[in-house]
């Protein structure tokens, strides 16, 4: 029998970290983030993290819920 997975997409912000790398927060998702050299070592880290905390989530019987984040970008004179 095959179990079928069910795919969530979270919005990951990632910033540069004062002493080097990067570190992320996961805005829908709170307690998820991570931290790595580069970004993509960052993206894939919060992706663990993001795993580990839904992980929790279930084996607490919390729902876990697909996110609504709206993301925008706006422009302004600086």
């Amino acid at each position: 029998m095959v179990k079928m997975v069910q795919e969530i997409e979270y919005i990951i912000v990632i910033h540069p970290a004062e002493e080097g790398g990067f570190w992320s927060e996961v805005p829908s998702l709170p307690g998820a983030g991570s931290q790595g050299e580069s970004v993509d070592e960052t993206v894939t880290n919060t992706k663990e993290s993001i795993e580990a905390v839904l992980e929790v989530m279930k084996d607490r019987g919390e729902p876990v819920v697909p996110p609504n984040d709206i993301v925008v970008k706006v422009h302004v004179a600086a």
